[in-house]
Parts: C-alpha cells; structure tokens; sequence
C-alpha cells in the first residue's frame, strides 16, 4: 500500500514538474522579448488597451526580457517577439497607443500617462519596446555638413492662434524662443544630431561661397537715356551670415527664394535706375563700366548685408549693346586709336633725337670732364711731388742737425773720457811712485832696493852657486856701498 501511494505522489511530482517546464515557462531567447497578458482582474476601462493599474485584465506595459521566468498559465498568457533594433544611421520615435489624449488636440505626449508622441528619441541599439504599447518610427540621422547649418522650425508650443503673438519689436521678430510654434534663433551646427520630427523640422541651409551667373535669358536687360536697349552679363559671388539664416530662411524661404527675390531684383533695379541716367556710348568706351560695376558691387553689399545675406564679389563680364551704334564706336575708336598711334609713334621720334642729342651732349661732358680730371690729376701730383721734395730736405736737415749735435755730444764725451783717464793715470803714476819710494825707504837706499829685486827674479832660477868667497859678499857677489856702488 505505500509503494502505491508512493508511486501515486512521485508521479504528481513528475506530473507537476512537466507542467510547471512545459506549461508555465517562458524563456525569450537572444533578441526577444515576452509581452505579458493577464487573464484575471478588474477589466480595462472603456477605451483602454493596456493594463495600466496592477491587477487589472490586459497587456501588461512592462516585458520580459531575455531569460527564463513562470507565469500560472491559467492567470497568464504571453507573447514572443523581437525586439526593437535600431540601425547605426537611424534613431526612433516612440507613439505611445495608451493613456490620456490631449486636451488641445496635440500629438505630443505630455507626460508618461499621456497618448501621443514621445518627446525622447531612441538612439542606435537593441530596444525592450512593448509592440501593443508603442509604435515605432524610424528616421535617419540629421547630418549637418561642413559649410552648412540646420534651421530648427519648432512644431508645437504656443502661437498666435493660442493667444500668444510674436515680438517685432527687432529684427528677430519673426523668430520664436524655447516653447512657442515658430522659426527657432539657435542653429544646428556640423555634426550628427538627432532631433524628433514631430516636434521639429529642421531645413539644411548652405553657408558655402555660392555663386550664380546671369547671362542669356537671365542676363540684365535695361534702357537708357537716348533710348537704346542694353544688356549687362555678370557674376555675382554670395554667402549666408549663419547667425541670420533662421530669420532669413524664415522670412525670405530657400536659396532659390534668396536668389529670385533679393539677389537678382536687387541687381535689376539698380541697372535700370542707374542705366536710365546714362548714355548707350557710355557703356561701350570710358569708365563707366568699371564704375557702374563699383557702384554695383557697394549697392549690393549695403542692401544684401541686412537680410543676412553677404556679397563677396560682383562681376561685369560683358555689357551689350546695341550693334547700330556699336559699329560706329567701334570705327570711332579704331581711327582714335589710329590717331593715339602716330601721335604715340611722332612723341618716340622726337623722344630718340633728343635721346641722341643727350648722348652727344654725355659723351661730350664727358671728355671735358675727363681732360679736366687729367689736368687736376696732374697739378695734384706736381704740388705731391713739391711737397715730398721739401719733406725730404727738411728731414735731411734736421737729420745732419742732429748728427751735428751728437758728434758734438761725442767729442765733448771724448775729451772728458781723455781727461779722467788722464787723471787716473796720474794718480796711477803718484800711487806707484809713492809705493816705490816707501820700498825703497824700507830698504834704507835705492841700492838696496834694486839688488833685493835683482835677487828676487834671479834667485827662483839658480839650482847650483860656485864660489870661493873671495869677494867678501854673500855668495862671492860684491857688496853695494852706501853710494849704490860695489866695493
């Protein structure tokens, strides 16, 4: 009995199992969603699609995402879908199918509970979008290129049929700030911007050098003074100010708009006013066409720079006129020409004669001037030579003065150097005389003196003395009396 009841609870076990697996799983997978539908509740208000309020009957708001969840199926029922993806380049916008409709007939939603548009944008990427909550429209990015700038326009907000004027008090006036139905002062600049169409609409206005010829069919016809019909071919070279381009586009419309109805008439009434003041041969020779374009150019300038619209150049190519009085100009001026020529050609002879008269009149000058810088040249080099010759005597003159000086100089050193030598040899002479004379008074005599030198020099020669003494003197030699004289 318990192996059956055992048998019975395993099996409501695996009973259980399999139902709540198979039927109370649900498991989006990769790039799905799970819309959620409630079978049970309060039932939706009259009008109502969505489940907005917990427990009523319905589409629930919120999804599933990717993963594995249980519902009751007997409460539950679900749905499967992808989910929102949004390509690089694109951006969505949301329209949200519940909730309260406008009061003034917008299609903005004001807020979560409000049916309409959404004001925020969906940007590039994988999306959870409930598909019976909200329907989803693509657009693609607003590029805004270099040389370029977007012209916002808002949509929606307060207007003049709201009860709300514009300000034209200023040059603005025509344009809106944030929260009223209108042209928009702030531009978008270079970049990718992503901006609700519903809400704005935004007009891609070239900034860049335009430029545009009239010619042909569309060059500048106008009369003038005496009647003739004349034709004015050109170029004009034009920019738009971005900072006046929301009035400006507002005000005026496209390039096409700027071109016909600001650019072009402003260009022919000038023609036909300032054209009717002249005559047609004034077009055809003279200054006028450089000052009829100058005065084109600065009229432009000055009547374009308001409505924003810069003129960078203004170019006359061509002014036509009528080919009656063309040819007859045209002859006028070639023998006028013609005329200028010879007169031209007249003014060159004369020019070379007197050019050869003044290459006579050089050369000559030039010689004169020559033999003039010889002759002076000479008379400098003869008073040079003068001057140096007199240089050189005085030199040589104060040069023997000075040998004369020294040579005195000399002698007088000389007869000096004679008299001290004089001196010192007389000294020399009395010094000796004086040692002499002491000697000999230490010897007693003069006799004694001399055979005390006599003997001094012979006596370191003599090795050997022979003598018998007879003589009576030293070593047999004769005695000196007191006379000096032998015995």
């Amino acid at each position: 009995m318990k192996q059956k009841i055992f048998s019975i609870v395993a099996a409501l076990i695996a009973a259980a199992a399999l139902f709540v697996w198979f039927g109370c799983r649900i498991e989006p997978g990769n790039g799905e969603i799970a819309v959620l539908i409630r079978k049970t509740g309060k039932p939706l208000a009259a009008g109502e699609i969505i489940a907005r309020n917990p427990g009523e009957q319905g589409i629930q708001p919120q999804v599933l995402g990717e993963g594995r969840y249980f519902r009751n199926p007997y409460v539950w029922d679900w749905e499967i879908f992808p989910v929102t993806e949004v390509p690089a380049g694109k951006f969505a916008v949301l329209v949200r199918k519940f909730g309260e409709p406008g009061s003034d007939g917008s299609i903005i939603a004001k807020d979560e509970n409000s049916k309409g548009v959404v004001r925020e944008v969906l940007g590039t990427g994988r999306h959870r979008i409930n598909p019976y909550a909200y329907e989803v429209k693509l657009f693609d990015d607003i590029k805004i290129m270099p040389g370029t700038i977007g012209v916002v326009t808002s949509l929606t907000g307060n207007d003049i049929f709201s009860g709300t004027q514009n300000d034209y008090s200023s040059e603005e006036g025509f344009l809106v700030s944030d929260g009223r139905k209108g042209v928009i002062k702030e531009v978008l600049k270079e970049g990718t911007h992503r901006i609700n169409p519903f809400i704005y609409s935004v007009t891609v206005v070239n900034t860049r050098r335009q430029r545009h010829e009239f010619s042909g069919k569309e060059a500048i016809t106008f009369l003038t003074v005496d009647g003739f019909p004349v034709a004015i071919e050109g170029t004009v070279e034009f920019n738009i100010d971005e900072k006046l381009a929301p009035r400006l586009t507002q005000v005026v419309g496209d390039m096409e708009d700027i071109l016909n109805k600001i650019i072009l008439p402003s260009v022919r009434g000038f023609a036909r006013i300032e054209g009717s003041k002249k005559q047609a041969t004034e077009f055809i020779v003279g200054e006028s066409r450089r000052l009829f374009q100058e005065k084109l150019d600065a009229f432009l300038k000055n009547n374009c720079r308001k409505w924003g619209i810069e003129i960078n150049s203004v170019l006359i190519r061509d002014i036509i006129a009528p080919q009656t009085i063309a040819g007859i100009i045209r002859n006028r001026e070639l023998a006028h020409q013609e005329a200028v020529k010879y007169d031209q050609e007249i003014i060159r002879a004369r020019s070379e004669a007197e050019l050869a008269k003044q290459k006579m009149l050089a050369e000559q000058n030039l010689k004169k001037v020559a033999a003039e810088t010889e002759k002076l040249t000479a008379s400098i080099s003869a008073r040079q030579r003068q001057s140096e010759s007199v240089v050189a005597a005085e030199t040589e003159l104060k040069v023997a003065e000075i040998n004369y000086q020294t040579a005195l100089a000399d002698a007088a050193a000389k007869l000096k150097e004679a008299a001290a030598e004089k001196d010192i040899i007389a000294k020399r002479n009395e010094s000796e005389a004086e040692v002499l004379r002491r000697q000999v008074e230490a010897y007693g005599n003069g006799a004694a003196y001399v055979q005390s030198r006599l003997w001094g020099k012979i006596m370191p020669g003599i090795t050997t003395i022979i003598s018998n003494g007879s003589a009576g003197g030293s070593f047999g030699l004769p005695e000196i009396n007191s006379k000096g004289g032998a015995k």
